[in-house]
């Protein structure tokens, strides 16, 4: 062979070997760039999912405060209507009392 078709065999192969080196780094760029957008949508995903969850606890929080208060008002509640029950007992004893006292004093009970 002479030398201008060792140069153009040589020209062809190195041409060859760089097309090739290009496919090759082109798909390592490949999957470097979609393995960046996994761990980006993965990071996107997990920061919405720790949102979503800090907002769950807040309004648990939220719903245990009131929940808190309305037992508290259903306890005032129930000791409210203890004392007006109390209050009715001790009431209708005095009321049975004094017809009891109006009866020996020799008065009309109604």
């Amino acid at each position: 062979m002479d030398a201008a078709t060792l140069g153009a065999v040589g020209t062809i192969v190195v041409g060859l070997a760089a097309a090739a080196a290009a496919i090759v780094g082109q798909r390592g760029a490949n999957r470097a760039s979609q393995s960046g957008a996994v761990l980006g949508g993965y990071s996107s995903l997990v920061d919405n999912l720790q949102e979503e969850r800090d907002k769950a606890q807040q309004k648990l929080a939220d719903t245990e405060v009131r929940l808190a208060a309305a037992y508290a008002e259903l306890a005032s509640e129930r000791a409210n209507k203890t004392a007006l029950q109390t209050q009715i007992t001790a009431l209708t004893a005095e009321r049975d009392r004094l017809h009891s006292r109006i009866a020996e004093l020799g008065g009309n009970t109604l």
